[in-house]
C-alpha cells in the first residue's frame, strides 16, 4: 500500500514538465562539477608556478577591484537615485531615464574610447595644447587600476541607481514625508530614513555590479590589471594549460559562491516590509543654486557616461567607415545575430518550462529556480572552462562513433563547434529569460490555469492554449533582453567560439587590442545600438510597474 502511494505521488509530481526542468538542472550541474574536480587532481608543474608566484596577485587584484568598484558605484548611484526620486529640478524627467543610458555601453568599449581620448595624441590633450594649456601627463593617465575603476564605475552605476531609485520612489514615500513634516533636515532624511530603508535595494544593485566586475575580461586585460579572470585567459591561451585554467576557475567560482552566502548571512533574520499600498513620493522643488547644482551633477554624469563616448565613436566611425564597411563586417553581424537568436530561443523555451514547474512554491521548486538561474552570477570565464571540459570529455566518449563514421581526423568535433558557444550562452543567460517569464506568470495569476484544468485540459494543453497567449509580452521581453545580453557578451565568445568565427564583440576587442581604435568604432556603435534596446525595455517595464 505504501509503495502504491509512493508510485502515485511520483506520477503526480514527476510529470514531463518537472522532469524536463530537473533534466536541465542536471545538465547545468555538469560544467561546475568538472571545475570543482580540478581540486582533487594532481597539480602539474605550471600550476605550482602559478600558485607560488601569480595566484596572490590574481586574488589581490580581484578583491581590490571589486571592493573599490562596489564602493564607488554606491557613492555615485545612490545620491543620483535620491536626487531624482525626491527632488524636482530642471530636466529631471529627462535625467530620470537618461541616467540609465551608460548601461548600454559595455565597459570594455568605454575603456578603449576614453583611453584614446585622454592619451597624448587624443582629442582632449590636443585641444588643450591648441588652447595653450599644458596639463601634466600624470593627471590624465588613464590606465591600470585607475582606468579600470573609471570604466566600471561610470558604466555600471546604473544597476545601483535604477534599483535604489525604484525602491525609494515606491516604498519610502510615507516615511520620508513624515520625517519632513517633523522638521528633519534634507541630509537627516536621507541618512536616517531613506538610506537605511533602501539598504537591501542598494545591496542588490551592488551585487550585480560585483558579478559584472568578476566576470569582466575586456577592461582588465586592456589595462593590464591582474585578476582571476585575466589569469584564466593567460593560462589557457598563453600556456595552453586547460587544467591550470580550471583550477583558477574553481577559485573564482568559490569567490562568487562565497559572496552569495556572505550576502545571505548579512541579511539573516532581517525583514524589510512597508505596510500599505506604495505611492509616489512627493518631490521637493529645488530653486536657485541648488537646482543648478543638481542639474550640473546629473548632466556631468550623463555626458561622461553616454554623450561624450558616443559622439567620439560616431566621429571615429565616420573616418573609418570605408575600411570597416566590407563583406566581412556583415559576416560578423550575421554571426552575432544568428547565434544570439538561437541561444535566446533556447533560453526562452527553458524558461517557460522551469517557470511553469516553479509556479508551485515548494522547497524543491525554489531550489530548482535558484539553480537554473545561478549561471548569471557566474563569470563567463568560469562557465567557459567548465563547458570546454564537458565537451572534450564528450568527444572522448564519442571517439569510436567518429571513427566509425569516417571522422577519425576530427576527434574534437563537438568542442570545436558553435554548439559549445550556444550552450555557454544558454547557461549564462537563463536567468534573464526566466525572470521575465516568472514575472509574467505572477501577473496573470492562476485563475485561468485552474479554470482550464477544471474543464479537463491537461497541463501541456493548458500551457500552450491558455497561458502562452497571455504571456506573449513577457516572453518577448525575456527573448529581447537575452538577445541583447548575448550580443555584447565578450568572455564566453572569446573562449568558446570556433576558429575563425568572429562576432561584433570579439572583433571590437580585437581591433582595440591591436590599437586600431578608429576601426573599432563602427562595430562598437552597433553593439551600443543593440544594447539601447535593453535599456528601453527596462524603462518601459519600470513604468508599467508604477501604474
Amino acid at each position: 500500500m505504501a509503495f502504491a502511494r509512493f508510485v502515485r505521488l511520483m506520477r503526480r509530481e514527476l510529470d514531463g514538465w518537472r522532469l524536463a526542468g530537473l533534466g536541465w538542472a542536471a545538465v547545468l550541474l555538469l560544467p561546475f562539477l568538472f571545475i570543482f574536480s580540478a581540486w582533487f587532481a594532481e597539480p602539474n608543474e605550471q600550476w605550482l608556478q602559478i600558485r607560488a608566484y601569480l595566484l596572490r596577485d590574481y586574488v589581490a587584484g580581484t578583491v581590490r577591484l571589486t571592493v573599490l568598484t562596489g564602493l564607488l558605484t554606491v557613492l555615485l548611484g545612490v545620491p543620483l537615485a535620491w536626487l531624482v526620486a525626491a527632488h524636482d529640478f530642471p530636466l529631471r524627467r529627462f535625467f530620470r531615464w537618461a541616467l540609465l543610458l551608460p548601461l548600454a555601453i559595455p565597459p570594455y568599449i568605454a575603456a578603449y574610447t576614453y583611453s584614446n581620448m585622454l592619451s597624448y595624441t587624443g582629442v582632449v590633450q590636443k585641444t588643450l595644447r591648441g588652447l595653450g594649456v599644458e596639463v601634466p601627463q600624470k593627471w590624465l593617465a588613464f590606465g591600470s587600476v585607475r582606468g579600470a575603476l573609471f570604466s566600471f564605475v561610470l558604466f555600471l552605476y546604473p544597476y545601483v541607481y535604477l534599483i535604489a531609485r525604484s525602491f525609494m520612489e515606491r516604498q519610502c514615500a510615507s516615511w520620508v514625508e513624515n520625517a519632513r513634516l517633523l522638521g528633519a533636515r534634507p541630509l537627516t532624511v536621507f541618512f536616517r530614513v531613506a538610506l537605511p530603508m533602501a539598504r537591501p535595494a542598494v545591496a542588490g544593485g551592488v551585487a550585480l555590479v560585483v558579478y559584472e566586475v568578476l566576470g569582466d575580461y575586456g577592461v582588465t586585460s586592456y589595462f593590464g590589471v591582474r585578476t582571476l579572470t585575466t589569469g584564466i585567459f593567460q593560462t589557457w591561451f598563453g600556456m595552453y594549460d586547460v587544467e591550470s585554467a580550471m583550477r583558477l576557475a574553481s577559485w573564482l567560482m568559490a569567490a562568487v559562491v562565497g559572496l552569495f552566502f556572505l550576502e545571505r548571512w548579512l541579511r539573516r533574520g532581517r525583514l524589510y516590509h512597508v505596510s500599505g499600498r506604495p505611492r509616489p513620493m512627493a518631490s521637493v522643488r529645488l530653486r536657485g543654486p541648488a537646482a543648478a547644482l543638481a542639474f550640473a551633477f546629473c548632466f556631468l554624469v550623463f555626458a561622461l557616461g553616454f554623450l561624450i563616448p558616443v559622439l567620439q565613436l560616431i566621429a571615429w566611425a565616420s573616418l573609418a567607415f570605408g575600411d570597416v564597411w566590407k563583406p566581412q563586417f556583415w559576416r560578423w553581424t550575421l554571426n552575432t545575430v544568428a547565434i544570439a537568436a538561437v541561444a535566446a530561443f533556447a533560453v526562452t523555451a527553458i524558461s517557460l518550462v522551469v517557470a511553469n514547474v516553479c509556479r508551485r512554491k515548494t522547497a524543491l521548486n525554489q531550489l530548482l529556480a535558484r539553480w537554473v538561474t545561478a549561471g548569471y552570477a557566474m563569470p563567463g570565464a568560469v562557465i567557459a572552462i567548465g563547458i570546454l571540459a564537458v565537451f572534450i570529455e564528450l568527444d572522448r566518449l564519442l571517439a569510436p562513433f567518429y571513427a566509425a563514421a569516417g571522422w577519425g581526423g576530427r576527434p574534437l568535433l563537438l568542442s570545436t563547434s558553435v554548439a559549445m558557444l550556444v550552450f555557454g550562452y544558454v547557461i549564462r543567460f537563463t536567468a534573464t529569460g526566466y525572470n521575465a517569464v516568472e514575472a509574467g506568470y505572477e501577473s496573470i495569476g492562476s485563475r485561468f490555469t485552474e479554470s482550464a484544468r477544471l474543464l479537463g485540459h491537461g497541463r501541456t494543453r493548458t500551457s500552450f492554449r491558455v497561458e502562452m497567449p497571455l504571456l506573449r509580452g513577457s516572453i518577448a521581453v525575456g527573448f529581447l533582453l537575452t538577445f541583447v545580453e548575448i550580443c555584447k557578451e565578450l568572455p564566453l565568445a572569446l573562449l568558446l567560439r570556433p576558429f575563425n568565427f568572429e562576432t561584433l564583440a570579439t572583433q571590437t576587442y580585437r581591433y582595440a587590442k591591436d590599437e586600431q581604435i578608429i576601426q573599432a568604432a563602427l562595430p562598437s556603435l552597433l553593439v551600443i545600438a543593440v544594447s539601447l534596446l535593453s535599456v528601453a525595455i527596462l524603462h518601459m517595464a519600470e513604468r508599467r510597474m508604477q501604474r
